[in-house]
């Protein structure tokens, strides 16, 4: 059996999802997901010109030794263009494995360890009130934990996560209107004032059962972080997620001195060299990379693996730009791992995007339940595919209100 070539596809319904598709002369494919967010056509690319050239010929069957010749034959390693681009290779071959022994790709990592995976909702608002307003609609819906951001009262512009105004439904991650990214200005002093008591509020209408989690993104110095966790313990949050920049690891010892908030960070990680320390010194709770941006299945079981042996659980990063490709690679990742925590869910469910990616995976009640079918279990309809081009945008950037650029 052969790798023949591939198919790299760029384009989504509001996303530009990077989509391989890995062909072999028996006539069985893969699929994978490439998707950098807001820099689709970098790893698309890649893929096209340099790496599927090179696995003509290759026997798919061998998933190990072709990551190692990804990832050992790049002599400038990691990044997240490359590894995005390896982890959609490595997607797609354990998408092969496992159609070729008809079994679900879970299977193929040991089998269940559950019958579904709790996943969380992200709830946000220009104040409290409508935060407040999100979080019941999602409890509603039968999810038991819920990410929640709010706009700070005299803030410039919004914060991380949160619409300019009230009733705002667009989408705040990323502006499809070109390449040059909007401007957000960020004031540390007001966001430390008012968040521990929105989050003390939120604790207090929603009940000891509900878990909140809360995202800083990378906002806070060490010793902001280490007050801010601190000054949120009453709040019980399920985690803290990067308080501080994700660079600076060493930050986190100071705010495991000072709290015992759980701390989640990662997505931004793209190997198990950038978290083994993290993990080994058990500075953190929950490990938040990607199987897109870490390289695949492969490598992620190696973290997960390594996780497990520190009391670190998994909460893979799972925000618009993963498609429902790298969204399943992670069901079938968190019905497997023993050390799952918990899986960031907000890509699935529209009408356009089930259309492009048929599946039976299904999200029920707040839990996350993985196909039974064989490989990935989720297709890929190429004549949808035809209906979408790759759409230039940007994440915001964040400046100071003195026009200091910031960390978003």
């Amino acid at each position: 059996m052969k790798i023949t070539g591939g198919k790299v596809f760029v384009g989504g319904p509001g996303r530009n999802y990077v989509t391989l598709k890995l062909m072999t002369d028996e006539g069985v494919y893969g699929l994978g997901d490439a998707t950098l967010n807001n820099r689709e056509t970098l790893p698309a690319q890649y893929l096209s010109d340099y790496l599927l050239p090179a696995l003509e010929g290759m026997d798919p069957r061998n998933s190990e030794d072709i990551w190692q010749f990804l990832y050992r034959g790049a002599y400038f390693r990691r990044g997240p263009i490359a590894m995005a681009a390896f982890g959609a290779i490595d997607m797609a071959l354990w998408d092969i494995k496992g159609k070729l022994a008809n079994m679900p790709v879970y299977q193929l990592l040991g089998g269940r360890s559950r019958q579904g995976a709790m996943a969380y909702a992200h709830a946000t608002g220009a104040d409290l009130e409508e935060l407040c307003d999100q979080v019941a609609g999602y409890v509603a819906q039968g999810y038991k934990a819920v990410r929640v951001q709010c706009g700070i009262p005299g803030m410039p512009s919004a914060s991380y996560a949160v619409p300019e105004t009230k009733g705002d439904n667009r989408h705040y991650m990323t502006d499809f209107s070109g390449v040059r990214p909007k401007v957000e200005t960020w004031d540390s002093g007001r966001y430390l004032r008012y968040m521990p008591d929105a989050l003390a509020e939120l604790r207090a209408r929603f009940g000891p059962e509900l878990h909140l989690l809360h995202d800083v993104h990378h906002r806070l110095t060490p010793r902001e972080a280490a007050g801010f966790a601190k000054a949120v313990e009453p709040a019980d949050l399920f985690w803290l997620e990067d308080p501080t920049p994700a660079e600076d690891q060493d930050a986190l010892r100071l705010i495991r001195h000072h709290a015992t908030t759980p701390i989640a960070i990662g997505e931004v990680f793209n190997s198990l060299w950038d978290c083994n320390r993290l993990i080994e010194d058990e500075l953190i709770d929950f490990i938040r990379v990607a199987v897109t941006y870490a390289g695949g299945i492969t490598p992620v079981r190696r973290i997960v693996d390594l996780a497990g042996m520190h009391h670190v659980r998994t909460g893979f990063h799972g925000a618009p730009s993963h498609s429902p490709i790298s969204m399943a690679a992670q069901a079938h990742l968190n019905v497997w791992a023993p050390n799952f925590g918990i899986q960031e869910y907000l890509v699935l469910g529209t009408p356009a995007c089930d259309a492009l990616f048929p599946s039976d995976h299904r999200m029920e009640d707040g839990m996350i339940h993985v196909s039974e079918a064989p490989g990935l279990g989720v297709h890929f309809d190429e004549r949808e595919a035809e209906r979408y081009d790759w759409v230039p945008g940007s994440h915001p950037v964040v400046r100071l209100e003195d026009g200091t650029m910031w960390n978003y």
